[in-house]
């Protein structure tokens, strides 16, 4: 009787610490970008060890009609970035490769996905 109530305790734990959500990952490294401020200049954005997994919505970039799109991207990360046309990871995307991805001001982004 004590091994079955043994192993039933044994097999409870073993569930919890399965079911109990892991920490974050997170890209390490640096995605940077350009956008224009209000005032019509150009200015450099840089995502420190963004969260992986998880839509990041450029707030320099974020309001379609009010903003012009950020751009050329730079993914200095560890990680594959998809750069987004609209925000909340919709539109177009393209992929940035980690370490060295990156592209011209022709491509246009609102938000970004790591992997």
């Amino acid at each position: 009787m004590r091994l079955r109530h043994s192993l039933a305790a044994a097999a409870g734990a073993a569930v919890l610490i399965l079911t109990v959500p892991g920490s974050a990952y997170a890209a390490e490294g640096d995605f940077s970008y350009t956008y224009i401020d209000s005032s019509g200049e150009e200015e450099q954005a840089t995502l420190h060890d963004p969260a992986s997994g998880e839509c990041i919505t450029l707030a320099e970039a974020a309001e379609e009609y009010s903003q012009p799109p950020a751009h050329s991207p730079k993914n200095r990360t560890d990680s594959y970035a998809i750069v987004f046309t609209n925000a909340d990871c919709s539109g177009d995307d393209f992929t940035l490769r980690p370490y060295t991805g990156g592209a011209s001001e022709r491509l246009k982004l609102r938000s970004v996905l790591f992997s």
